[in-house]
């Protein structure tokens, strides 16, 4: 029983839950902003740049070769795959990075200052207690 309950407590701590509730919202808000800059900023700017998709920009190292069939319909030549490095849309996965990371920083430097101050420590020096007795002291002299 008390694996269990040392479980349990683990797993309703606070910060756990958080950062369970973190995943699921940065999840979402990934998939918010794939679809913001594939929808909406990749056009734009595949207008302003003569009218390219990012997403097809490739280099092609090894063309692929369709399969060919005999007239009864049997494979002759199997298909193989286009080997390609496809640039385009690994600019458009680093621009969806930049705005995440973005507005992570964003949100981070807002609570930072919602953040209450920390108290400044109390002044080490005298108590009132000792200052008051050394000023009786002095009078006494």
């Amino acid at each position: 029983m008390g694996f269990i309950s040392e479980f349990k407590e683990f797993a309703m701590r606070g910060n756990l839950v958080d950062m369970a509730i973190a995943f699921v919202m940065g999840g979402a808000f990934g998939k918010v902003v794939t679809a913001f800059v594939e929808k909406m900023f990749a056009p734009i700017v595949g207008i302003i740049l003569g009218g390219i998709d990012l997403n097809d920009k490739k280099i092609v190292l090894k063309e692929g070769i369709a399969e060919v069939k005999d007239a009864a319909g049997a494979v002759v030549t199997p298909a193989v795959a286009e080997v390609a490095i496809q640039w385009g849309a690994f600019i458009t996965a680093l621009i969806d990075f930049i705005i995440v990371a973005f507005v992570m920083f964003l949100i981070i430097k807002a609570m930072n200052k919602l953040k209450k101050p920390e108290p400044a420590p109390a002044p080490s020096g005298p108590t009132q207690e000792e200052l008051l007795g050394e000023i009786r002291d002095l009078l006494k002299k």
